[in-house]
């Protein structure tokens, strides 16, 4: 009879034909193949906990330490020999296609860059803008252009690299007052040069319009703020259809970039289920992973003005009914009522473009 052992892992008993080794222990393989990944370097078997590298590179702690590095922009592993830097006395590594694209992109921050924020208009509730653009390069100079119009006045905006982006850059805003953004912050400038430069954002089905909204504006202290952002969630997940008309997105490109959490009967169970499982990511409609912000994803992005605008006016409306609306009034709340309730004009035309007010829709322009 041939031996046995007993897997160190789920304590089951199996040939010892079938044995697998992890440093000294004894692993089945099953546990083997869900548990452990081979060192891409030298061919030792790890726990997969203990993996230094990547899915795609996978290393022993030695190996990444003597041999490999993480590109400092996109952090992707790199061999050591194959790692650029952009000084000489510069101590981050990049890969060749980040260092390529640094060279040339003065005006474009690295994708981890987050400079302190400088607060613009009345608070607490701010509202900062991600808006991506692509089609013309990830380009320093056009980035210097858009910074220009944008830091005429003050610092009000700031260029990054997206590696979701085939050919553009992020514009990112820095936090400004819903007023702040429609009557002073330079946008009509800002969408009109980038257009004129050929880049486009709606058209490029690969951009999106994130707002970031401060947590703060939901309530005095955490238990009010998480109160009011279940009401939110509660809202996307009951009018996700309605939703998804106003994002212009497809249902494809939610499920990647923005994905539901789900509707329950109550918007603390909502709330409760955002908070949990697999939901610890920022890639769902309302993103609450970051600690000063909620992050509102779901929109396509735009270089119309009047879209952008009203995009910032829903989600400001949104906030308000959260806000002003108790659990069983915001259960009860229908779309018509919502929107029959808007005031600003640019929210009310788009609303009508979409074909999502209770009026007949008017003619629009296309999405830039």
């Amino acid at each position: 009879m041939e031996p046995t052992f007993i897997c160190e892992h789920c304590g089951e008993s199996f040939p010892m034909s079938e044995v697998h080794y992890v440093g000294d222990a004894q692993i089945c393989e099953s546990c083997a193949d869900e548990e452990t990944v081979i060192c891409s370097h030298c061919g030792e078997r790890i726990w997969r906990d203990d993996n230094a590298g990547d899915e795609d590179t996978p290393l022993c702690q030695r190996c990444y330490d003597e041999n490999y590095t993480t590109c400092s922009r996109c952090g992707g592993i790199i061999r050591n020999d194959d790692a650029y830097y952009a000084h000489e006395d510069d101590d981050e590594p990049l890969c060749a296609s980040c260092y390529a694209s640094r060279r040339c992109s003065s005006g474009i921050r690295d994708y981890y860059y987050k400079p302190e924020a400088v607060f613009h208009g009345d608070g607490p509730r701010y509202m900062g803008v991600e808006l991506e653009v692509d089609g013309a390069g990830e380009d320093g100079e056009n980035a210097e252009r858009i910074l220009d119009i944008g830091n005429a006045d003050g610092e009000l905006v700031y260029c990054k690299h997206d590696g979701s982006l085939n050919s553009g850059f992020e514009i990112v805003s820095h936090p400004c007052s819903l007023d702040y953004h429609l009557n002073v912050f330079p946008w009509p400038d800002i969408l009109r040069e980038a257009r004129e430069m050929g880049y486009t954002s709606h058209q490029a089905g690969t951009c999106g319009l994130h707002i970031h909204v401060s947590r703060e504006a939901f309530g005095i202290n955490a238990e009010e703020q998480d109160a009011c952002i279940a009401r939110v969630l509660y809202f996307f997940e009951k009018h996700w259809g309605e939703l998804l008309k106003f994002s212009r997105r497809t249902r494809s490109q939610l499920e990647q970039w923005a994905n539901r959490y789900g509707l329950k009967e109550h918007p603390k169970e909502i709330l409760d289920n955002a908070k949990a499982g697999n939901y610890r990511n920022r890639y769902t409609c309302v993103n609450l992973t970051n600690t000063d912000t909620v992050e509102f994803r779901m929109f396509r992005g735009t270089l119309k003005l009047n879209t952008f605008r009203a995009t910032l006016q829903f989600v400001n409306r949104v906030c308000d009914a959260a806000l002003s609306l108790s659990d069983d009034e915001m259960k009860n709340l229908s779309w018509t009522s919502f929107v029959s309730d808007c005031e600003s004009p640019e929210l009310i035309q788009y609303l009508k473009e979409r074909r999502l007010y209770v009026n007949a829709p008017v003619r629009t322009e296309a999405e830039v």
